[in-house]
């Protein structure tokens, strides 16, 4: 099979699309016909070494996945072979088979295409955790999400409004901040041009936000921790942006709280709130009240290309690598 291939930690430019073997299923396993692989930020942390977890050399990145079982280890109860699923990974999207976990293994909906699936795990169940399960936001609430017409925020402004809060989405172009009021957003915020602190309060009046979903961190974070208000909940989803330092005296001040949130552990952690994320994102896709933005789909050959319009802020919503696409 084809995939691309990183065989040393270094800059994703080193990256090749190689014929290697398919993989096998262990116990609880699944191998998947790949139709498309969501391409993440931590794809690049990844191959440089920097990642979380270190895979074996050679590997293929990718973190997510969607297409048909086309092979099943034992114990596997779930699937058989035929069926369309999505899947988080540990790594090996990037490739025309990808190895998974039935645990971290969902069935498709019907109407969901699979480059839409392949878009889905990674952004929506990240922020639904995030927002659902250490946020705790409430209806009438006021959610902040920076970022937000990223691949990650854009799916956070959804599940906001979803949720029953007033969104308030910041970016740093007119156009990105386009998008995200497609998806819903109920005020938007330009930082590039604007104080973020004054006119979060200005549209709170005064009251500040209830929550701030985060995935970028860096020079912001400090201006959206001063936009929260009494009982404030930051929540650190990742740090494309750089990693803040957090002053312990303005938590205590307002009573706020900063929370991080990664699906990497919480899948492991927490199974049975992971099972409950995955049933509620998807009732709502089938009500149409979630809808994936994917705006670039690219070939396995253009693999590194892919990572890099991420890596280069030059995508909003999500891409997806293709393995059916041909340059």
């Amino acid at each position: 099979m084809r995939a691309v291939i990183c065989r040393a930690w270094g800059p994703v430019d080193d990256l090749k699309l190689e014929d290697v073997a398919p993989p096998t299923p262990g116990p609880g396993q699944l191998v998947i016909d790949v139709k498309a692989t969501g391409v993440n930020y931590a794809d690049s942390i990844m191959v440089a070494g920097r990642y979380q977890t270190r895979p074996p050399f050679p590997f293929s990145p990718g973190l997510e996945t969607a297409g048909v079982v086309t092979r099943s280890g034992a114990g596997v109860t779930r699937f058989k072979t035929g069926d369309r699923v999505m899947a988080i990974l540990a790594y090996g999207g990037f490739a025309e088979q990808a190895l998974a976990d039935e645990a971290e293994t969902f069935a498709i909906p019907e109407a969901m295409p699979f480059d839409e699936a392949g878009a889905f795990p990674i952004a929506y169940i990240s922020s639904h955790a995030a927002i659902r399960w250490q946020g705790r936001l409430l209806a009438g609430e006021t959610l902040l999400v920076l970022g937000a017409a990223g691949g990650v925020g854009l799916t956070a402004v959804e599940i906001g409004k979803a949720m029953g809060a007033r969104v308030i989405a910041g970016a740093s172009t007119a156009e990105k901040l386009a998008v995200a009021r497609e998806r819903g957003a109920d005020a938007s915020i330009d930082y590039a041009t604007e104080k973020l602190t004054e006119r979060v309060m200005e549209l709170t009046d005064g009251k500040g936000a209830d929550v701030c979903f985060d995935p970028v961190g860096g020079d912001r974070f400090d201006a959206a921790l001063s936009s929260l208000g009494w009982g404030g909940r930051m929540l650190l989803i990742g740090f494309v942006g750089g990693v803040p330092h957090i002053p312990a005296n303005r938590l205590l001040v307002k009573h706020r709280a900063a929370l991080g949130s990664s699906l990497r552990y919480f899948r492991w952690h927490a199974p049975d709130k992971l099972r409950r994320s995955v049933e509620e994102l998807l009732e709502w896709y089938a009500k149409g009240t979630l809808k994936p933005l994917v705006t670039h789909r690219l070939p396995l050959e253009r693999g590194a290309e892919a990572i890099r319009l991420l890596t280069d802020r030059k995508a909003h919503g999500k891409v997806v690598v293709m393995p059916e696409l041909r340059a």
